[in-house]
């Protein structure tokens, strides 16, 4: 079996070179990543990467939204048996500072002008803040970033040109890079939030984050035909679960949205099967339908009323296989078709097989209105030093 993850790529590029392995939405049209295009650019990077020096043992900072390009610098990194370091995109410039002192980072990725100005900032700056051990810094989005000619700025474009010369002359270092990796080697320096002091850098291995996601593929029965939309922070541990480790380990798609104001409207079009969320999302989702309904015609108003009605009395045990008089089941499966099943449209969740939700205590109501139109919501609970959960939520 595959013992990192840099060699699960290369399982799914071997299996099934031309099925989806990334997604991203840009200028409105969504692009696809085959799981062959990905070990490709994936190959570029490293090689790159090693061409400007970056060793086996060093450190990478990974800073941006969710694009795939950022993901599969997790695995350039990682074939050289690097360890990519994320940090918030949101953080301000001291929080990263600190990050990039005590990982000691040499080598920086960030997503677009802003990631790199504020990189560039503290390697410029003095005192506390300043970073001058930072090299070399490569941006994915190029848009703002054309006319920098700050030493150690290059584009991701830039990088796998780099790379694919430096792979011409060594055409072997990427393979031996990837098999060398040994499943106990850290794969990701994960930094806990700081709510009780600083915040403190995690070391995660292949081993640790494979077995986390393979007991929630087992679990859930995910597989490559499953669809994530990857809409979290990268620097939190739920997000590198959900849209790293499991991505890799089921062969599933991940779903990159088009920025954060879209996620709601990118959702609807990708509809998802597999989606994780905080109590917050699932809140907003509620909040937004309450709205709608309270704008809605009156026969609309209480159609709903009859059939949610309907839904918290025997919603949840149909959703959980358990009995239910058949009357009652007719009911639902007629609220199904003219309430539920377009809540759930308009929420994106049409075509949700499994939903999980951690972060925070999520309201027993809230719990409990999900479930009841169909929606196989479940909880787990777990933190950034055990590979997100600890215990997860049965079927039923």
């Amino acid at each position: 079996m595959a013992t990192t993850f840099p060699r699960l790529l290369q399982k799914h590029a071997s299996e099934r070179p031309s099925a989806p392995a990334l997604r991203e939405k840009e200028y409105g049209i969504w692009q696809t990543w085959s799981w062959q295009r990905a070990l490709d650019e994936v190959r570029w990077m490293a090689m790159g990467l090693s061409a400007l020096g970056f060793a086996p043992g060093q450190n990478l900072a990974i800073v941006g939204d969710n694009r795939p390009h950022l993901y599969l610098m997790f695995l350039a990194a990682q074939s050289l048996r690097g360890v990519p370091v994320p940090m918030y995109q949101d953080a301000v410039a001291a929080e990263m500072a600190f990050v990039l002192r005590d990982a000691e980072v040499h080598f920086a990725f960030a997503e677009d002008q802003e990631q790199v100005d504020k990189l560039l900032e503290l390697r410029a700056a003095e005192g506390e803040e300043a970073v001058p051990g930072l090299t070399h810094i490569i941006y994915d989005d190029p848009r703002g970033l054309r006319n920098y000619t700050d030493a150690g700025l290059i584009s991701v474009d830039e990088l796998m040109a780099l790379g694919r010369k430096h792979d011409e002359l060594h055409p072997q270092l990427f393979g031996q890079g990837v098999g060398q990796g040994q499943s106990d080697d850290v794969s990701v320096i994960l930094y806990t939030s700081g709510t009780t002091g600083r915040p403190k850098g995690v070391c995660q291995t292949h081993a640790s984050f494979i077995g986390a996601a393979e007991g929630g593929v087992t679990t859930d029965g995910l597989n490559g035909k499953d669809n994530v939309l990857s809409y979290l922070p990268p620097a939190w541990v739920g997000d590198h679960l959900f849209s790293l480790a499991q991505w890799l380990v089921a062969g599933f798609t991940i779903n990159c949205p088009e920025s954060s104001e879209t996620v709601a409207i990118d959702m609807r079009e990708i509809g998802p099967t597999y989606y994780f969320a905080p109590p917050r999302v699932f809140e907003g989702m509620l909040t937004s339908v309450s709205i709608r309904m309270e704008d809605a015609a009156r026969i609309k108003q209480r159609m709903h009323a009859v059939f949610m009605d309907v839904a918290r009395r025997v919603g949840a045990d149909i959703l959980d296989g358990k009995p239910v008089g058949a009357l009652d089941r007719l009911k639902y499966a007629l609220g199904n078709v003219l309430v539920y099943g377009p809540l759930k449209n308009a929420m994106g969740l049409t075509r949700i097989r499994v939903a999980y939700t951690a972060g925070a205590a999520i309201g027993p109501d809230l719990f409990r209105f999900f479930r009841s139109i169909g929606v196989n919501l479940k909880q787990l609970y777990g933190q950034t030093e055990t590979c997100a959960y600890v215990c997860i939520q049965k079927n039923g």
